[in-house]
């Protein structure tokens, strides 16, 4: 199911938000491109099935966001998008993951590249505790051979400020990363993956170990960063979807439910279980 098929207005008479839920943004970007799409997406995990059939589409400079409840899929869906799944035993996944035109599960297709140009943040942030802060930014383009000092130190700051981190570290770039805040842990995070010049950001769960200055300040970058980049975001947190996506889709058990722009699936969801789900009925 496309989201851009779906009506990018607010209904007339749209049904009341759950107090506390928070505003859903408008879609800013209906007729974006398709970035990335997804066609018939199947997980197993030995004979039990992740996700069903998920078929997607991620346009270019947007932020879609993924909810529902606890092991519904959302992850595994995410994990999906970059083969992410290959790292581990025993899972099977089919169907096609097509970024700009090619199936990043055809034959031939090596895994790593495509994790460079799929980067994903972890719901715990991820440094690379022993190395500095510089080291961490530019671990990916040394692991492929890059050791010009210009380019890498470039690449360090460059990155570093579309995380919004320079300003924060730029006196202390060979100091270790562990001395840093979770926060600015998450931020370097989300550098290392700009510093290989991913085009898709893959966010788990992205603020979940955050304090609400922490988070506040990583829902600010994600803006920022759908200017380059294109995002998904897995959250439990219904006021965040409503605040930083343009498009929201609605997993259970497995299969998606229902996908639309961000201020029609918080206003007028089609799907019954979608709005049981958002209004707090169940989760």
């Amino acid at each position: 199911m496309d989201p851009v098929t779906m009506p990018p207005t607010v209904p007339s008479n749209p049904k009341p938000q759950q107090a506390g839920q928070g505003e859903a943004r408008a879609t800013v970007v209906a007729h974006a491109a398709p970035r990335m799409v997804t066609e018939g997406i199947t997980v197993l995990y030995g004979k039990t099935v992740g996700v069903h059939d998920v078929s997607l589409t991620f346009r270019d400079k947007t932020v879609t966001a993924l909810i529902g409840p606890s092991g519904c899929g959302k992850t595994t869906f995410l994990r999906a998008l970059n083969r992410m799944h290959d790292l581990s035993r025993g899972v099977k996944v089919t169907g096609k993951a097509v970024l700009d035109g090619q199936d990043i599960y055809a034959n031939g297709v090596d895994p790593v590249t495509i994790r460079r140009r799929i980067g994903m943040v972890f719901q715990k942030p991820t440094p690379f505790p022993t190395m500095s802060i510089y080291d961490n930014v530019v671990a990916g383009l040394k692991l492929v051979g890059i050791r010009d000092r210009a380019l890498l130190d470039e690449v360090a700051e460059r990155s570093l400020r579309q995380a919004a981190l320079w300003e924060e570290v730029e006196d202390r770039l060979r100091a270790p990363a562990s001395g840093i805040s979770g926060g600015q842990q998450q931020r370097l995070s989300i550098a290392r993956a700009l510093a290989v010049e991913a085009e898709v950001l893959l966010m788990d769960e992205p603020t979940s170990s955050l304090d609400p200055q922490s988070t506040m300040r990583i829902e600010e970058l994600i803006q920022e960063l759908k200017n380059t980049v294109t995002i998904v975001i897995v959250t439990h947190n219904m006021q965040q979807a409503a605040r930083v996506s343009d498009y929201t889709a609605f997993f259970y058990e497995g299969d998606l439910v229902e996908v639309s722009d961000t201020n029609t699936m918080f206003t007028n969801p089609k799907q019954r279980r979608t709005n049981d789900y958002i209004t707090g009925r169940f989760g």
